[in-house]
């Protein structure tokens, strides 16, 4: 499927009309000086519990993060770019790095890379640390679900890109996939190669339940069996993928085809399969997720679902580009699409 462009969202305010929340505001909400809220801030020893707990209930209120660089050399950029992946192991999100690092540095900034995992607590402090920092940008892997998160990133002022995920409400700009069609494609897919009973075969993270379930839902319209979901914990590996498969075969329904949230774990299931003696793709069909390297090196090759991550990249850094300049990109919604690439294993 070719990238196409959605209507506009509701147009995201300039950076000018996003203005980052401030010492001033805090106090006004606790009723104290701005002198108070920077002793509360920075030697809260000097100031009464009660008043302490009146600035720390604007501050949680308001989404206010400190300017950690505000005391620095640092005039009115930062020419730092953040991005929250919520892994490095592998190479999912590598196309969409070394584009990112490659259109930032043209551009004048350097990137910085934060691993969030797959859990919001996590991300949301993570994101303060950031926040605090004040960079120019910040790109983020999915969508912010977190209400704190959210509050936290509307509050800053700062330019931000959602990406891999698509929402009715972006934060500020967004490079939007679709997850649902992703799994109903899939489903689709194998049941146009003949495959009837279908399995999936995933991480427990959002996005991987997401085509999970669509493609549970695709598979049951068509008319065929409900599919088996097995869940492993993200991020996913190969020796998952070999588990797996051997954790479906003993549910005790025959299956011929797995969808797997990534193609490190659809390797692991060839693995498994070529130890059992199964037939790939006719005994057996397997799809990845991603398209990674490993996919075409295998034997058999992997059938996998190829999202453009470089184009990812490209895209978020001159959005990025153009809102620290003061201006807005023709769509602040953007739809990046995906396509099948068909190899030898389904």
């Amino acid at each position: 499927m070719r990238a196409s462009r959605l209507p506009p969202a509701d147009s995201p305010a300039r950076p000018s009309e996003r203005a980052s929340v401030t010492v001033r505001e805090v106090a006004q909400a606790a009723g104290v000086s701005m002198i108070t809220v920077s002793r509360a801030i920075n030697t809260p020893q000097q100031v009464s519990p009660a008043t302490l707990d009146k600035v720390t209930a604007a501050i949680q209120a308001l989404g206010y993060v400190p300017n950690l660089m505000a005391g620095s050399l640092r005039l009115s950029r930062s020419n730092l770019v953040m991005v929250l992946v919520p892994s490095i192991a592998g190479s999912l999100f590598g196309g969409m790095l070394t584009e990112l690092t490659r259109s930032l540095e043209a551009k004048g900034y350097q990137l910085m890379v934060g691993q969030s995992g797959y859990d919001s607590p996590r991300e949301d402090a993570l994101l303060r640390a950031i926040i605090g920092r004040r960079p120019d940008g910040i790109v983020l892997t999915g969508v912010m679900h977190s209400p704190q998160g959210r509050q936290l990133l509307k509050a800053s002022g700062i330019p931000i890109v959602e990406t891999w995920d698509t929402t009715d409400s972006p934060i500020d700009m967004l490079l939007s996939l679709s997850h649902d069609a992703i799994g109903a494609a899939v489903s689709h897919y194998l049941r146009d190669a003949g495959k009837t009973r279908q399995a999936v075969l995933t991480g427990d993270d959002h996005r991987a339940r997401l085509r999970a379930e669509s493609l549970v839902r695709a598979a049951v319209e068509s008319g065929l069996p409900e599919p088996l979901v097995h869940y492993m914990p993200a991020p996913t590996t190969h020796a998952q993928g070999r588990e797996g498969l051997r954790a479906l075969q003993r549910a005790g329904q025959g299956i011929d085809a797995v969808f797997c949230s990534s193609d490190l774990m659809a390797a692991g299931v060839l693995t498994e399969a070529a130890a059992q003696g199964l037939d790939v793709p006719r005994q057996l069909a397997v799809v990845g997720f991603g398209d990674m390297d490993i996919a075409a090196s295998m034997a058999p090759s992997i059938t996998s679902v190829h999202v453009d991550g470089a184009a990812i990249g490209a895209q978020a850094a001159e959005m990025i580009g153009l809102r620290v300049n003061g201006q807005r990109p023709a769509q602040s919604v953007v739809e990046i699409g995906f396509r099948i690439v068909t190899r030898e294993s389904a």
